[in-house]
């Protein structure tokens, strides 16, 4: 492949640079201008383009995080392509601490937008038109929504052609093979052809160190497994040894009140019946009601409020057809995470 000047948004990057650009948002409701900066890393040779997206729920700041950390190895004179990367795109949500736009829209349900649409839909065109479509993979990094823990984890949707390998060189413990939603920016992403993944890992409005490092080190797999940067310049992950599902189901609240989680379950094996919680009644006049898990599988998810109302989401399970080598994965994974 030959070098090339890389075009957005009326910018031009020669090869082995890079710029901020800044995109105009909506502006808040006192007519406070606010840009949404976009930075381009374009390498000295050619190679593919991706683009990493973070806080499209304003409140999930790992991401944030993770960008920020992969960044510190991104050398464009040693970089094969381009990476994209908006650390934070749902800039209302943050500034709010909340899941949401200021018009309580869900921006991941609002792709691929219009450009005279609601709030939601116009951002959501915009990062569309400006980012997503300039590049050939996109990685979309989330949290659990606020209450609830997800540990490291993919979800991506393998009739989108080179998806596949695309999930499985990220090096997460858990791929969940799962349909695309409705107005989801990995649905737009596929309407284009876009291989694009959502990283999974860690709770709303908090840091979670192990859920960062997973994330970090799989965007910096990717780069290795896609030839963009050598490996020498960071700590590789083992390799790859994902295991992927489709079936996964939420436990919910068979009544109201106080709950009370045997142990912290969160990426640990469980058996079918196995007690998971127990709920009591906060006037203690009625007696406790036990939890337990439908079926065998491993827990990755799990509600984190003291108090619940009945059917609300509490465990989240994934169904293996081989859980004593995903157990063992999981644990040698959390290990080696945790000691980098």
């Amino acid at each position: 492949m030959t070098k090339q000047i890389f075009t957005i948004a009326g910018n031009q990057l020669e090869p082995n640079s890079k710029k901020i650009i800044l995109f105009p948002a909506p502006n808040i409701n006192t007519q406070v201008k606010i840009d949404i900066p976009v930075h381009v890393f374009h390498g000295k040779k050619a190679g593919p383009k991706i683009c990493i997206i973070g806080a499209i729920h304003g409140d999930e700041l790992n991401s944030i995080e993770i960008i920020r950390r992969v960044h510190k190895h991104i050398r464009t004179e040693k970089l094969s392509g381009t990476i994209l990367t908006v650390p934070v795109v749902n800039i209302h949500g943050v500034i709010m601490q909340t899941r949401y736009l200021s018009d309580r829209r869900d921006l991941n349900r609002s792709f691929p937008g219009s450009k005279k649409g609601t709030l939601a839909a116009r951002l959501a065109y915009g990062l569309m038109t400006e980012v997503v479509s300039h590049c050939d993979y996109g990685i979309d990094l989330h949290t659990g929504a606020i209450g609830r823990m997800n540990m490291p984890q993919l979800r991506a949707d393998f009739s989108t052609p080179g998806t596949k390998e695309f999930a499985r060189n990220f090096n997460a413990p858990v791929i969940l093979e799962s349909k695309q939603r409705d107005g989801s920016l990995r649905q737009a992403a596929s309407e284009l052809g876009i291989p694009l993944i959502v990283y999974e890992g860690g709770e709303a409005l908090r840091f979670n160190e192990l859920c960062i490092r997973a994330g970090v080190r799989g965007i910096l797999n990717i780069f290795h497994h896609m030839k963009m940067l050598n490996s020498s310049n960071f700590q590789m992950g083992k390799k790859s040894q994902s295991v992927i599902t489709k079936t996964s189901r939420w436990v919910r609240a068979p009544i109201s009140g106080l709950i009370e989680p045997i142990q912290d379950v969160i990426a640990r094996h469980v058996k079918k019946d196995e007690v998971l919680a127990h709920i009591h009644d906060p006037f203690l006049i009625n007696p406790s009601i036990e939890v337990t898990a439908p079926f065998e599988g491993i827990v990755i998810g799990q509600a984190l409020k003291a108090m619940t109302t009945e059917g609300d989401a509490l465990f989240h399970i994934a169904s293996f057809k081989k859980i004593s080598g995903v157990r063992a994965y999981i644990d040698e994974f959390r290990e080696e995470i945790s000691g980098q």
